[in-house]
């Protein structure tokens, strides 16, 4: 037993209003695959530590602005 819940993002939205970045483009910025941008945007897949803070200054935002965590109950 213990804390359950789900890591959502705002990567799409932020995307598009930084002059609509494509997915491979933030990919190569965050050093990883297009494939884990797709991922991460369709909530399939939570990001390391490391991962989110390199997405959250890829676009220049505090982590809590481009990661949320909700807690669910087990």
């Amino acid at each position: 037993m213990g804390i359950q819940g789900k890591i959502h993002n705002q990567i799409r939205r932020l995307r598009f209003e930084h002059d609509e970045m494509t997915q491979a483009a933030l990919a190569k910025a965050a050093g990883v695959t297009r494939q884990t941008i797709m991922s991460l945007e369709a909530n399939k897949y939570s990001p390391s530590l490391e991962l989110a803070f390199k997405i959250s200054r890829v676009f220049n935002k505090p982590l809590t602005e481009v990661f949320s965590y909700e807690q669910t109950e087990p």
